[in-house]
């Protein structure tokens, strides 16, 4: 996903970086000699949740001012966050500076970044965890960067949606990592779509095929909460499963396609072929959903998860004049019409730089960007295709979203002793919609 023209993409930060030495959990408590001198003008930014893709973002938020600091850190694991920490000071050795006392461990270590005297914060931990950390950080009046996706189950939703409205009201920033909204040659094909280049969109096809990614496997010492934390991907409790945590993408430039009004209904199917491990919790490693919109419009999403299968990463919109592909492997934007076809061949950009770019020039603006909306909206249509596909149901968006099916425990029963229990892989016809 990373574009041609970054500098340092985050594949390549992460794997120059990797090589840093991990500390132990001593090291949190060694003060850093040189203390940073902040003025009227800085920005500090809070990170909560020190993974890969924290750590990216993180990098691009000191990148995209020069007077922006890493003001704190927070995570579960101190092998994580010494990783991440190493990382930024790699690229940053000044402005990631900090000592035992703004790095935070466990699963409160998000409210003490949030009470101290950070700008803006960065939230990059499971997708379990959004709803409650965004909502905390709205209410302490932090500018947020929130990594899709925002919820794995309704109720999450129906929370991000008041939060982003509180967000709107405390002219607090809110931005999304849907990435692809910020990316040059997706905006111009989007531009061309919606202004009607190809006609009133009649289907859309949209793919996210991909192999197989990475587990740990259990290590002496680790209880069940800590596996299965170090494991995230594999349960939906705590990812939403992979249509939400990685196909959202594609589902996400269906629904920008269509001027983001959701569909009234999905129908759809999915389920486990090749990744029938226990190692693989219970999630799906395949799904394949219908969308039925009020216009008549049709959407049709393919994702699977499956070790040496064929890859595809597109998006293909049909309209009464003419046809857009966006593919998303070869970095290739077209559109077909009769006697005529256009191809992006204008400015490439880094869109993970660019959504902090954006980010940090709204909040020196006092122009707020909220995604609120549409992030969430997002969000629920795959969780939409996850109801319909779990239980072989044909659901309406309005029912779905009215759903109480809570998948995960509220935040303050987080603890390394909690005994969650993981629900059953879902069969459809059996498994019922709640």
């Amino acid at each position: 996903m990373d574009t041609q023209s970054s500098k340092t993409s985050r594949r390549n930060f992460i794997k120059k970086t990797s090589g840093a030495t991990v500390g132990s959990a001593l090291a949190f408590n060694i003060s850093s000699s040189q203390a940073r001198k902040r003025n009227s003008n800085t920005l500090k930014v809070g990170l909560i949740g020190c993974g890969g893709r924290g750590t990216g973002a993180a990098n691009q938020a000191l990148n995209a001012d020069p007077d922006v600091i890493l003001g704190a850190m927070a995570d579960i694991f101190p092998d994580k966050m010494e990783k991440s920490h190493n990382a930024l000071l790699t690229e940053h050795p000044e402005r990631a500076k900090l000592d035992g006392s703004q790095k935070f461990l466990g699963f409160d270590a998000f409210q003490r970044v949030l009470d101290s005297d950070v700008d803006m914060v960065i939230l990059t931990t499971p997708p379990s965890f959004r709803p409650a950390h965004l909502e905390a950080a709205v209410k302490a009046g932090k500018h947020v960067f929130c990594e899709k996706p925002v919820a794995v189950d309704a109720p999450g939703i129906r929370r991000i949606l008041k939060v982003a409205k509180q967000a709107k009201e405390k002219n607090l920033s809110l931005m999304s990592g849907f990435c692809w909204r910020y990316d040059f040659p997706k905006r111009a094909i989007f531009e061309r779509v919606l202004d009607g280049e190809i006609g009133d969109i009649v289907s859309i096809y949209n793919t996210y095929n991909t192999g197989a990614l990475w587990s740990n496997p259990k290590k002496e010492g680790w209880n069940d909460m800590e596996y299965k934390m170090r494991n995230w991907l594999y349960y939906n409790w705590l990812s939403g499963d992979h249509i939400i945590e990685q196909a959202i993408h594609s589902i996400d430039m269906m629904s920008w396609a269509l001027r983001d009004v959701p569909p009234v209904s999905a129908t759809g199917t999915g389920g486990r072929q090749s990744r029938t491990d226990e190692l693989f919790g219970n999630v799906y490693d395949h799904f394949a959903i219908e969308f039925t919109y009020a216009n008549g419009a049709k959407g049709f999403h393919f994702s699977r998860q499956q070790k040496d299968c064929s890859r595809s990463y597109a998006v293909e919109i049909m309209g009464t004049e003419g046809v857009a592909k966006i593919d998303c492997i070869k970095r290739k934007h077209t559109i077909q019409r009769p006697y005529r076809v256009w191809e992006y061949s204008g400015e490439t950009n880094n869109m993970y730089q660019t959504e902090h770019d954006e980010l940090f020039a709204a909040i020196r603006k006092g122009k707020p960007v909220n995604d609120g909306d549409w992030m969430a909206q997002s969000t629920m249509i795959g969780i939409l295709a996850r109801m319909v596909a779990y239980t072989g149901q044909t659901i309406t968006y309005e029912d779905a979203l009215k759903s109480d099916e809570i998948l995960g425990p509220k935040i303050d029963e987080y603890n390394w002793e909690l005994d969650w229990p993981t629900a059953d892989v879902a069969k459809p016809g059996i498994t019922k919609f709640s």
